[in-house]
């Protein structure tokens, strides 16, 4: 089984973050390699929502992450921050709006908008769908990939965003909505088609039904692992997540998991789910609706 971390963010500063990832790693038994010189980080920028929503990474976050790469490896370690252009947001202003350019230039990280990098051409088959996916050179080239996504509530055919979810942003093909019809497959083949490292999910403010500070990192070499432990988090049966499936039977990871520091359960009740009751009357009337009983059963 992989091991997953989970712990408790003391204070919301940048050196109170810095501490916890740097605890979280601990807990993995991860040790940056002395090797490394080119750095990836992909955090999660869906959209232009701001970080205090819960749907996108705090550029705080990657400040202490930085921070703390180059303390343990070397002040030369060069650090790329990317992400896509995609159907309904444009990197340019996402990386302007939530607060990464100024992160950039305080922080001397680069901003690599991936739809925008040369790649190269891999061709994934999983099920029945083969996939021809971008692989950007910034991506290639990198000696460490480190995901940083959020836990998020996502649509009904996927359920939950969070490790796998994320990097299907690092395909450069913008018009993503093109993939919704095979979303899961899209999924695990970008995963397999650039692989990270090691993923640290920013779990300092999360959105479930609403939006909440629960002061939760989490950190991982295994994506799959991550995405059981995140759901379980959110309320969610991860069995139930046909794409968390596929990418452990394509070897991706492992859906078992030996929690590492704080206890899981304390992040699970304090997520903000989504209300049980609602979700059984939506059930109960997409029933009715469907057998013809609104009016009997007092829906209308």
């Amino acid at each position: 089984m992989s091991l997953v971390s989970f712990v408790k963010i003391s204070r919301n500063r940048t050196a109170s973050i810095e501490d916890a990832i740097r605890e979280s790693l601990d807990l993995i038994k991860y040790r940056f390699k002395d090797e490394i010189r080119r750095v990836v980080i992909k955090p999660n920028l869906c959209y232009y929502w701001d970080y205090s929503t819960g749907h996108t990474t705090d550029p705080q976050f990657i400040v202490a992450l930085a921070s703390l790469i180059r303390k343990i490896i070397s002040s030369k370690v060069e650090i790329s921050i990317v992400e896509s252009d995609a159907s309904a947001m444009k990197c340019k202003y996402a990386f302007r709006m939530l607060g990464y350019e100024d992160m950039a230039e305080a922080s001397d990280v680069r901003l690599v908008n991936l739809s925008d990098d040369l790649y190269e051409t891999k061709n994934i088959t999983i099920g029945k769908q083969t996939f021809t996916i971008r692989v950007p050179q910034t991506i290639q080239n990198a000696d460490l990939r480190i995901n940083v996504p959020k836990i998020k509530y996502a649509m009904k055919k996927i359920e939950l965003t969070c490790a796998l979810k994320n990097i299907f942003g690092c395909n450069p093909y913008p018009k993503k909505f093109r993939y919704h019809s095979f979303l899961g497959e899209a999924i695990v083949a970008v995963n397999k088609a650039m692989k990270f490292d090691l993923c640290i999910v920013d779990g300092n403010i999360v959105s479930g039904i609403q939006a909440r500070r629960m002061g939760l990192i989490m950190a991982s070499e295994d994506p799959v692992a991550i995405d059981v432990a995140a759901a379980q988090v959110a309320g969610i049966n991860p069995r139930t997540i046909s794409y968390i499936q596929l990418a452990s039977q394509e070897g991706l990871g492992r859906t078992s998991f030996i929690p590492r520091g704080a206890s899981p359960d304390e992040f699970k009740n304090a997520y903000p789910k989504k209300n049980v009751r609602k979700k059984l009357m939506g059930k109960a009337y997409n029933l009715a609706l469907t057998l013809g009983l609104t009016q009997k059963l007092g829906f209308e």
